[in-house]
């Protein structure tokens, strides 16, 4: 199959791109190539792998870019609500109206797997599971943008969705500013952490099983299609303090405080089911304690914030 992934030498991407070439695909990635991370330089020796250089917004660049694909994966965004916060002209530029572009750009015939975020719970209710069919009720203009991109890409039809977990993990391109990775870095460089609203809660995933998805979604597409889906560990719906704790039992001398003050800037708080995915026969590979210790072997090596999205 033949495969453009735009954004795809990002944290998700450099994991996934290696993973679509593992399994036979073509891939083209668009990307800017802005950080000069080289998250994908280990791929360049494959003949089956094309980098191209520019931006999403760039309709003719795009155009061709995705004329012969079978599937685009369109994972360039502005992630993450500081960020957008930060940006939010470039934000609905990039997360919103590139996607639309890209869906009037493509055949009929084309499939499309976008990544959104399953921030766009916002705050659900306590000891209520979200499925995919609770209301979407963004708080951030991150994820205000991720469900209106997502919308209009179920509207297209013959697509799939995913909202993402809380993504953590070990990624050729790093971002420490990911919740379980900013954590587990501290723990691990400072050995303390101060919590804002720990009782908060959310829902993750290992970068890796992130890319296991997709490589399931396109399996078994004609089963899926027209859908969204959660995409996280069943087990892990955790609060901050939880997470902590789970942190500290593999970092030993680790302090976590609770502030009494303060908010974290994105105000999610929700717990997620996961079984529509799982329905279809996808399974996670990595707990949570795995990927702490994965990170745990990883600090040891990187200790550099540029690693980070804000």
């Amino acid at each position: 199959m033949r495969v453009v992934v735009t954004g795809g030498d990002g944290y998700i991407g450099s994991v996934l791109v290696p993973a679509l070439l593992d399994a036979g695909h073509t891939v083209t990635v668009l990307d800017t190539f802005a950080g000069n991370f080289g998250g994908l330089a280990a791929v360049c020796a494959n003949e089956r792998f094309t980098p191209v250089r520019g931006d999403v917004r760039d309709e003719p660049l795009v155009r061709e870019v995705v004329a012969d694909a079978d599937l685009v994966i369109p994972l360039a965004a502005l992630v993450g609500a500081p960020l957008c916060a930060r940006d939010p002209w470039a934000a609905t530029g990039v997360n919103l109206d590139a996607v639309k572009m890209l869906l009037g750009l493509l055949g009929s015939g084309q499939r499309v797997i976008l990544p959104t975020s399953n921030s766009g719970y916002g705050i659900g209710k306590p000891g209520e599971y979200c499925t995919e069919d609770s209301p979407l009720n963004p708080i951030s203009h991150y994820g205000r943008t991720k469900v209106d991109a997502e919308e209009a890409v179920l509207e297209r039809g013959d697509t799939i969705t995913f909202r993402l977990a809380t993504v953590f993990g070990m990624s050729p391109r790093m971002r420490l500013d990911l919740l379980v990775n900013d954590f587990t870095y501290r723990a691990v460089t400072d050995r303390v952490v101060v919590v804002f609203e720990g009782h908060f809660k959310r829902n993750y995933i290992h970068v890796r099983d992130v890319a296991k998805a997709f490589l399931h979604a396109i399996a078994n597409y004609d089963e899926m299609k027209g859908r969204p889906y959660n995409v996280g560990l069943s087990g892990a719906n955790l609060s901050k303090l939880e997470l902590c704790e789970a942190i500290g039992r593999q970092v030993p001398g680790f302090t976590y405080l609770e502030a009494p003050l303060g908010k974290d800037p994105d105000q999610r708080n929700y717990i997620v089911s996961n079984e529509r995915i799982e329905g279809t026969g996808y399974k996670a590979d990595w707990s949570l304690d795995a990927g702490i210790r994965e990170l745990v072997k990883g600090y040891t090596m990187v200790r550099n914030t540029r690693f980070t999205n804000v």
